[in-house]
């Protein structure tokens, strides 16, 4: 369990107060929005209302003592940028920041944030590859060249082992799991047999990965 100070209680900020919650973390929650405030009240620790760009308000909740602090500050990004600024000057562990644009992140990351989450692009990559391939179930973005796909098993796989496909030295890709029913797998070898109804859980680059599965 870890403490969070969470900043902009916007849409996103609420699905992360959401989040947080369900995971078991301490959340205070701050906006200066006081019906935003209310809203989140059922899922965070504590909740206050006040301006995070001014620097005495941030010191009164005591920045150091938060493991992190996030800024999720959506349609405002010079009270983000500020709000990012004063809080690495007071002292905090790891800022983490919102960007709605690539140029906004330039801007965080050299004014004192740690990460930068970008969820509009982020959906926009997962949806643009979901769902322009039928056989891709999920996938998540390691780095900007790797990621780990959910596939079905392609048809001309079905009942043979991964050592005879010999996929890792062909591609370059490793096969983190196997889905069947819900339940995922991880004990596998070069023995494991693909089975139909069931769906991979590959690590690669992804080159490789449109290579081996035709994306």
């Amino acid at each position: 369990m870890k403490n969070i100070l969470l900043i902009g209680l916007g849409r996103f900020g609420r699905h992360v107060a959401i989040q947080l919650n369900n995971l078991g973390h301490e959340v205070m929650a701050v906006d200066n929005n006081e019906e935003r405030v209310n809203e989140v009240l059922p899922f965070v620790t504590n909740a206050q209302i006040g301006d995070s760009t001014n620097a005495d308000f941030l010191k009164s909740l005591g920045i150091g003592n938060f493991d992190v602090c996030m800024v999720t500050i959506g349609g405002n990004f010079q009270n983000s940028l500020e709000t990012t600024s004063l809080l690495k000057e007071l002292g905090a562990k790891t800022v983490v920041s919102r960007a709605e644009r690539d140029v906004q992140k330039k801007f965080l990351l050299r004014n004192g944030a740690d990460e930068v989450v970008y969820p509009e692009k982020q959906i926009a990559e997962w949806a643009a590859i979901r769902y322009t391939a039928d056989h891709i179930r999920d996938y998540i973005q390691v780095d900007e060249a790797h990621a780990i796909f959910e596939v079905e098993v392609p048809e001309n796989w079905i009942s043979k082992t991964i050592g005879q496909l010999d996929i890792r030295k062909k591609f370059g890709i490793n096969i983190v799991a196997i889905r069947e029913d819900s339940k995922i797998n991880m004990a596998i070898s070069p023995n494991t047999v693909f089975q139909s109804g069931t769906t991979l859980l590959v690590l690669g680059e992804y080159k490789e990965l449109q290579k081996c599965f035709r994306m």
